[in-house]
């Protein structure tokens, strides 16, 4: 089961979206140069549907959208909490941020509104440099994602 470590509302992770971002340990990804190196350990709460509906109930209005931040060991149970989130609290846009370079078959990518694969790769930078290796991809239609990432370039 995965755990939580931590959550915060956040601003600059989704564009236009006010989103509580939850940090999830026992990272696989080990990415060298990476800036939360206590979620490689296996600590934490446990995350369940419960959990997430009682992060619902604590933010209600203030928030727009709930993105995992990590989850790569178990990309089967972060899809089924992201199935979770729209069934039972379908005015919330759901993300994940994936260290991965690609989402694993397993995972069904329309339950998710948004999307970020790619390790953290320093000398190629974050999200906002034009550089980066990460993408971030927005839901269109049915399957299809279209890639937003410049939308965070400075």
């Amino acid at each position: 089961m995965l755990k939580y470590v931590n959550t915060s509302v956040v601003f600059q992770e989704i564009p236009d979206e006010v989103t509580l971002a939850i940090n999830i340990s026992n990272c696989p990804c080990h990415c060298p140069g990476c800036h939360s190196r206590f979620l490689w350990e296996d600590i934490g709460n446990p995350l369940t549907p419960m959990v997430l509906d009682q992060f619902v109930r604590e933010y209600g209005s203030d928030i727009t959208c709930i993105c995992f931040m990590g989850g790569d060991a178990e990309p089967s149970y972060v899809n089924m909490l992201a199935r979770h989130i729209h069934h039972e609290h379908p005015q919330y846009k759901v993300a994940w941020y994936s260290g991965r370079i690609r989402v694993p078959s397993s995972v069904r990518k329309a339950d998710f509104d948004y999307i970020k694969v790619g390790p953290y790769i320093k000398h190629l930078g974050c999200l906002k440099d034009k550089t980066t290796n990460q993408r971030l991809y927005k839901h269109a239609v049915g399957d299809d994602f279209t890639d937003i990432t410049s939308r965070f370039w400075k």
